[in-house]
């Protein structure tokens, strides 16, 4: 019980302030009990849906940040939670609203304030872009899971095991998720299209730029010390889990404007539940669950395919958030509920 606390601790208090503030805003905003009680609820279901979709991302964050020593890791859990949660939670929505209104950054935030109907209308009228970048991005992050040669444990064996043998052909993630883009791209008036092919193809060079970047930062440690080595290392992992979360957090903020339209109140509930996925990512990394439960991983891998093709699709269709955390909840679940019924065979076989 005293290791959950410690490293929940401060998420936990900065929940309390949070609520906090979101009571003083409540009240300031409404001048009654009622209307503070609201805006809390609200900001208490936003940070429980930050939460619930973004369950895979702890898993996969920690499988990246179990190979960074503990101070990087810590790094990610302070320094990475600004980016989060002032970068992606609010100063994001507000450059989406200044490039699409011609309006400077104070202008936004004023006409967040005042106008939040509006707002929210121009935010999600950028839902096409970022499902292609944010869509794009995540696939990728999925397939090259699934599409590595030195991949030996696998969990869906007739579908894992096909994967890795594809493997061999060059750049085969690259040329299903061009062909994803292009398929629902036909679906797109041609506006739109044109900008769903572009944004996409931006969160494909994202990707590749993120593994370039990695690639030379742990480059030919020869010659270099050791701490010179954990420097490069653990930059590199941190660079890739900072792009990674802000993709992440697309669906999530766009999905924040089905329950509120204010700015302040979307910003708080999705910076705790933010906030909580990074002290569940430092959990799983310090108790070494991935490694006790063998195929949690795959089903985190499975569920970030799932949402990138959700993200894809939602250019044309509209996809209830709900709808996305179940699928996400059902693969991890599933994975988790494998691990164990492994571990028990093994356990009985010796």
């Amino acid at each position: 019980m005293g290791g959950i606390v410690r490293h929940y601790a401060f998420s936990i208090i900065f929940m309390l302030v949070c609520l906090v503030l979101a009571a003083w805003y409540g009240w300031e905003s409404t001048g009654s009990v009622a209307g503070m009680m609201s805006v809390l609820w609200v900001v208490f279901v936003l940070s429980v849906l930050e939460v619930s979709l973004s369950f895979d991302n702890a898993v996969v964050n920690a499988s990246v940040l179990k190979e960074m020593d503990e101070v990087w890791q810590q790094r990610f859990l302070t320094w990475g939670i600004a980016i989060a949660v002032f970068g992606m939670r609010i100063l994001f929505p507000l450059a989406i609203v200044a490039i699409a209104a011609g309006i400077g950054p104070v202008d936004a935030v004023n006409l967040s304030l005042r106008d939040p109907q509006q707002y929210e209308q121009i935010v999600s009228s950028a839902h096409v872009g970022i499902a292609g970048f944010g869509g794009a991005f995540l696939a990728m992050v999925g397939l090259k899971f699934f599409f590595d040669l030195d991949k030996e444990v696998h969990w869906i064996r007739f579908v894992e095991k096909r994967l890795v043998s594809f493997a061999n052909l060059p750049a085969i993630e690259i040329a299903l998720l061009l062909l994803a883009l292009w398929g629902v791209s036909t679906m797109l008036p041609s506006e739109e299209a044109l900008t769903f092919l572009v944004a996409g193809i931006l969160g494909l060079v994202a990707f590749i730029a993120v593994e370039g970047i990695n690639a030379l930062l742990e480059g030919d440690d020869i010659g270099t010390t050791a701490a010179q080595a954990v420097v490069r290392n653990g930059l590199a992992g941190f660079l890739y889990l900072n792009v990674l979360d802000a993709s992440f957090s697309f669906d999530g903020v766009i999905g924040a404007f089905a329950l509120s339209n204010n700015m302040i109140v979307i910003a708080l509930g999705l910076s705790i539940g933010a906030m909580f996925v990074r002290s569940m990512t430092i959990h799983l990394v310090r108790q070494g669950t991935l490694s006790q439960y063998r195929f949690l991983e795959h089903g985190a891998f499975w569920a970030i395919i799932a949402l990138g093709g959700i993200m894809l699709i939602s250019a044309r269709f509209h996809i209830p958030e709900t709808i996305t955390g179940i699928i996400g909840a059902v693969l991890i679940g599933l994975s988790l509920a494998w691990s164990i019924f492994y571990n028990r065979r093994e356990r009985s076989d010796l």
